[in-house]
């Protein structure tokens, strides 16, 4: 049920990441960016990735680390010279509430403030996917995780605050009158050219993310069906003699994501709601994890693998739980704008909708039986594995 789930989320989330990218190529081409407009590119983007995977994984691997080395760099680049030049507003701005929430409570407006980090720190799981392609991956995939974390959010940590210090108006922003936020800042800050070069970057790291995505979503799809797991696993297990990877899987994870940026093309608000469910899907895979590995720790299971937490297990495993509950939880609460209730709950619907077919499916044909692989603590099963 993780399994299915996690892959669900991860279709949604190479929609909705090629769906985010689509506004930034209309201005760069000097178009005006539209409903259709932007999901034509948006295939676009999903057509052109899917070739690139298709390639090899060595130009996967180049493409990617690229798409990484302009994200960072460009984070540091805009985020100095905003900081430096174009800084309206004072540091301590991040305390202030600009007049809004004095009947709130802390708790709702700190969930509902890491919703950005749940939705910036977000597909360092991917790491993972490529572990039977990594060499030693019991101290590499550990280490590319943390690497991903602590370089990832510092850069966005970095480039968020000098956006909100770059606001000229905040109580503009904060009451909604304020569109476009983000365009209008680097526009006055960098100009018409700067602008464009600045999104430039921006569609690279774009790039690189939707090609890491549509890559662990086919090795999910390949695991699965070389152990015969889910439907057409005949077709889906292949893996090219040419380039060694799973070409029939990384056709259809690009086909389902583009079946859904087609429906959000004639359904208005699809967009918002793929990726709210992309993020929610994930964060659900994550938990199903924490909960088995806290049902494994109360019937006495420890960790042999190279990377362990010691004596901090415990706590960070139900600190885990917990939190990833509380942000599963903010995500699916309607957002009380007004809208149709069926609008408002599409998100939560669609959620119960794929736990609802996934555990239809399970229950039906008991696909779990089908798999011939071993069970249990993977250092336990392959314990000639070296450091």
């Amino acid at each position: 049920m993780a399994g299915w789930i996690y892959g669900w989320a991860l279709f949604a989330s190479i929609a909705a990441v090629s769906a985010g990218a689509a506004p930034f190529v209309a201005p760069l081409l000097g178009m005006r960016a539209t409903p259709l407009s932007s999901g034509l590119v948006a295939l676009a983007l999903v057509f052109i990735t899917t070739l690139i995977n298709l390639s090899s994984t060595k130009l996967l691997g180049r493409v990617a680390m690229f798409g990484f080395v302009c994200e960072i760099i460009g984070a540091l680049v805009v985020g100095t010279f905003l900081l430096v030049f174009h800084r309206h507003q004072p540091f301590n701005i991040v305390f202030h509430t600009a007049g809004h929430g004095a009947k709130g409570h802390y708790s709702t407006a700190f969930l509902s403030a890491a919703i950005v980090g749940l939705f910036t720190c977000y597909g360092f799981e991917a790491c993972g996917d490529v572990a039977e392609e990594t060499p030693n991956p019991s101290v590499a995939i550990p280490r590319a995780m943390k690497s991903t974390i602590y370089i990832g959010m510092s850069a966005s940590i970095f480039v968020c605050l000098a956006l909100i210090l770059s606001v000229p108006d905040i109580g503009a922003v904060v009451s909604g009158q304020s569109s476009n936020l983000i365009e209008n800042i680097l526009s006055d800050a960098f100009g018409t050219l700067g602008t464009k070069l600045v999104v430039l970057v921006v569609l690279v790291s774009f790039l690189s993310c939707i090609l890491s995505l549509q890559a662990a979503a086919s090795r999910l799809l390949h695991a699965y069906a070389r152990d015969g797991m889910i439907v057409a696993s005949p077709w889906l297990g292949r893996v090219s003699d040419k380039h060694r990877i799973p070409a029939n899987a990384l056709l259809l994870s690009g086909i389902i994501a583009a079946g859904i940026l087609i429906a959000g093309i004639f359904f208005s608000n699809t967009v918002g709601t793929i990726v709210s469910f992309a993020v929610v899907g994930i964060y659900a895979g994550f938990q199903m994890v924490v909960i088995g590995a806290l049902f494994a720790r109360r019937c006495g299971w420890k960790a042999n693998g190279s990377f362990q937490l010691g004596y901090w297990a415990w706590p960070v495993n139900i600190l885990a739980l917990l939190w990833g509950i509380a942000a599963i939880a903010q995500m699916l609460r309607p957002s009380g704008d007004g809208a149709s209730w069926y609008v408002s709950w599409a998100m939560a619907l669609i959620f119960l909708a794929v736990i609802l077919c996934g555990a239809a499916y399970m229950l039906v044909f008991r696909p779990y039986t089908s798999s011939t692989a071993p069970a249990g603590d993977a250092w336990q099963l392959m314990p000639t594995d070296k450091k």
